[in-house]
């Protein structure tokens, strides 16, 4: 450890060495150009923390060799990647929400089928018991399509995000990241459009169940009133003369 008397006998002697001049102050005057090198060496290494903590993947020493152009090119191949996996993210969400809402809506389709072909043979506690889990099945289903269309809502968010990142990529030089991005919005379209098609064709076999359930009721209610219109009329009505 340095002792300042020491260094003030070193001084007056003339032999202190030149390692020990910027670590403390002495009475000699401060060299101009020490002065300016040690701004230069703080200002550029100021420039590149500020510049490199935004942009991780650009070296600390590597910042002051690289234009504008490059660093724009970087910062647009991290937002189309970002993007990307939103978008991918998004895409699979969406998918697995129409997935599961169409199976909901074939369970309820199937329990509408079984309850119409043994309507007559149910019992009313029996009858009471299966149109409990056909209204717990609507609920689901109901469930199911809010899900859809909220994250049918995020997807959409993320496929114009996507095509803004995009467009950002080709006009700034990184054409392979916008050709990239680009490619994954119709690999992400061409996968939503096929579960939406699974999703319309259940829709459309609920809705013919739905009309074969009135057809159904309304022959079961005919039949009923026949029933009891026969089991009124006197037994002396029904002989032949």
């Amino acid at each position: 450890m340095f002792c300042f008397k020491t260094v003030l006998a070193t001084e007056a002697t003339g032999s202190c060495h030149k390692s020990s001049a910027p670590v403390l102050f002495s009475i000699r005057k401060p060299a101009v150009h020490k002065a300016v090198k040690w701004t230069s060496i703080v200002y550029t290494g100021v420039a590149s923390l500020t510049v490199g903590g935004g942009l991780c993947a650009v070296p600390f020493k590597q910042v002051e060799n690289l234009s504008h152009d490059s660093l724009i090119k970087r910062a647009a191949s991290l937002v189309t990647d970002s993007s990307s996996t939103f978008l991918s993210q998004t895409s699979l969400a969406l998918v697995d929400a129409i997935t599961e809402y169409s199976k909901a809506v074939h369970t309820l389709i199937a329990l509408q089928k079984r309850y119409l072909q043994s309507l007559e043979k149910l019992s009313p506690a029996e009858e009471d018991t299966i149109w409990q889990v056909i209204i717990g099945q609507r609920s689901q289903i109901r469930d199911r399509q809010d899900e859809c269309k909220r994250f049918e809502s995020t997807w959409v968010s993320a496929v114009r995000l996507c095509e803004t990142a995009a467009e950002a990529a080709y006009i700034s030089g990184a054409e392979h990241a916008a050709i990239t991005v680009r490619s994954n919005i119709q690999v992400a379209q061409s996968q939503v459009e096929v579960a939406q098609k699974l999703s319309l064709d259940s829709d459309k076999k609920l809705a013919e169940t739905k009309v074969m359930e009135v057809e159904r009721m309304m022959q079961y209610v005919a039949s009923s009133q026949n029933n009891i219109e026969e089991e009124e009329v006197p037994e002396a009505y029904l002989r032949e003369d």
